[in-house]
């Protein structure tokens, strides 16, 4: 509670210097939050690869899969469920199309990307052990986690893996001494985030929103963060207040890096220390969630989608939408997890289909503050589900 109270007037603090308007203290405020974003970008990496051999190896190749099953399923009906929840506020809300400037004008801030999905598919399949580590991909890093996790628990006992596995551990006590070390400096790079972001809200960023598609995007995400994930929870016999006032430091977090990747080793810390979930579930679960688990974006790319195409001259109709809810949880679950990754994988989806992509220009100017709710939302559900699956295996 101390620590949630500390990391709230950091967040005031914070946003009182962003009022200012003071420019070289927003600047050192923006280079502090990018600071801090990078170190925990740089421990995200490791922490998931380790978590995963380490957990896999001591578990076996048949007691990871009760866990690993109720992980999924989770996952799957949490995102559904959001693009669902996003498809029914688009159909009641029933955004307008946009004037023929505001396009034109849209035109000027987006660049085109000819990335099909079977190329980002194709990407994620690593040819080069050392290249998924250099650039960060989340995904090629879990299958290569996987294969060596699966890989050591196979292995006959032997010294010589008995040292390949505890180098393994020494190195994950090593990250999480490294961890704790960056948390205990957090308020002051919360204070560089609320800052950051009230200078960027005062200069006008989200003046030029888009009404009733704001409405359908953010309500979604309030929705499925206040409502239907505690319903989950609920329905597994927990008590949603108590898990979110406990995972509450991750979700603010997620919130200011607008990265679930990057609040990888707050979200472990805290679901460990202050959920007193079993490590071994932490250690397994939050890395595949915060790969696959991403409800916001899902809900994001459903109503973006809908929206681009019907400003294209589309027709929406219920199979056009019951189509982009199963391509929307198949993109997200593919999606990484890293800031304007909702944004960039939409808007190849749209170019893909030859979907007027200048509205996603006119979107860009707001996706900051979609990014943020979208990110928080993915780490609340990521805690929702590592607790629903610590109570279904004890």
């Amino acid at each position: 509670m101390k620590r949630t109270l500390i990391w709230i007037g950091a967040l005031v603090v914070g946003a009182l210097l962003g009022m200012l308007g003071i420019s070289w203290l927003d600047e050192f405020m923006s280079f502090l939050a990018t600071v801090y974003t990078r170190l925990f970008q740089l421990l995200a990496v490791p922490t998931i690869v380790l978590a995963i051999i380490t957990t896999l190896t001591s578990f076996g190749s048949k007691g990871y899969g009760r866990i690993f099953g109720r992980t999924l399923t989770y996952t799957l009906l949490t995102t559904i469920s959001a693009a669902a929840v996003g498809a029914l506020l688009y159909v009641l809300i029933a955004p307008g199309n946009l004037p023929m400037e505001a396009i034109t004008m849209g035109e000027q801030a987006v660049e085109t990307q000819q990335t099909s999905y079977t190329d980002h598919i194709i990407n994620v399949i690593p040819n080069n052990i050392v290249k998924p580590f250099l650039e960060g991909n989340v995904l090629s890093l879990l299958l290569l986690a996987f294969a060596i996790g699966i890989g050591l628990s196979k292995l006959p006992e032997s010294e010589n893996k008995s040292v390949v596995v505890k180098g393994l551990l020494g190195l994950q006590e090593l990250l999480h001494l490294l961890i704790h070390s960056l948390i205990r400096t957090l308020p002051l790079g919360i204070v560089a985030f609320s800052a950051q972001l009230s200078a960027q809200v005062s200069a006008g960023i989200v003046a030029d929103s888009i009404g009733k598609y704001v409405l359908v995007v953010l309500g979604g995400n309030v929705i499925q963060f206040f409502i239907v994930l505690p319903i989950f929870l609920l329905a597994r016999g927990q008590n949603p207040i108590h898990v979110l006032v406990k995972m509450m430091p991750a979700v603010l977090m997620a919130l200011f890096t607008k990265s679930s990747a990057a609040t990888l080793p707050v979200t472990m810390e805290t679901a460990e220390n202050r959920l007193k979930i079993r490590k071994d579930v932490a250690r397994f679960v939050l890395p595949i969630c915060t790969t696959i688990n991403m409800n916001g974006c899902a809900a994001f790319i459903l109503v973006t989608s809908l929206f681009v195409m019907q400003n294209g001259g589309a027709t929406i109709t219920m199979g056009t939408i019951l189509l982009w809810l199963l391509i929307s949880v198949i993109s997200a679950v593919g999606n990484a997890g890293v800031p304007m990754g909702c944004y960039f994988l939409t808007l190849s989806l749209m170019s893909g289909i030859g979907a007027p992509i200048a509205v996603l220009g006119i979107i860009l100017p707001i996706y900051t503050i979609i990014d943020m709710i979208e990110t928080a939302e993915n780490v609340w559900s990521d805690s929702c589900v590592a607790s629903m699956v610590n109570h279904d295996t004890e």
